[in-house]
């Protein structure tokens, strides 16, 4: 399962000590998780994931650069509701190479073909300046609906205004 720049590919344990070790304070700025403590914490929710995917609850794939290293993840919740949500993140040293976007159009593509899903729910934090570009890059093949902003403080003391946009794909 590829694209032009990467490969997208069913998460696996192999990526765990760079999924730790990536998912820091930058990336999670803006995001309701913080990093993992320990590796065994993200091996743990990790692994929740991947059993949810067997399920067909949730997907969760590796991004994979053409050096074959892990650059990220993206993921979706809820395949089993109307509405799934979205979530990626690229490792903070391959930001703004369009990693993102073609992951999110591979998940998106794939979704639709395999379940049959036409409306998705994207999350993000109105200062996050890269996840909103995203979403005006995703506007060419979706009709976005903005929500309002809600202001929340995670139970880290994180301060966030989070924006849920409600995706859904155009008539081609």
């Amino acid at each position: 399962m590829g694209t032009k720049n990467i490969r997208v590919i069913p998460f696996d344990m192999k990526y765990l000590a760079d999924y730790h070790r990536n998912f820091n304070e930058e990336i999670t700025k803006y995001q309701w998780p913080d990093p993992f403590e320990t590796e065994e914490n993200a091996r743990a929710v990790l692994q929740e994931f991947l059993d949810e995917m067997e399920k067909e609850e949730t997907l969760i794939f590796a991004v994979i650069d053409d050096k074959e290293r892990f650059v990220g993840s993206v993921e979706m919740h809820g395949l089993s509701e109307d509405c799934p949500e979205l979530g990626v993140w690229i490792t903070e040293s391959e930001w703004g190479k369009g990693y993102a976007f073609e992951a999110l159009n591979f998940i998106l593509d794939y979704v639709n073909e395999k379940y049959g899903k036409r409306q998705f729910f994207y999350e993000a934090d109105v200062r996050n300046i890269g996840s909103n570009k995203l979403l005006a890059k995703l506007s060419g093949d979706y009709d976005i609906k903005e929500c309002q902003v809600e202001e929340l403080v995670t139970d880290s003391g994180k301060k966030l205004k989070l924006r849920g946009n409600e995706l859904k794909r155009k008539q081609k």
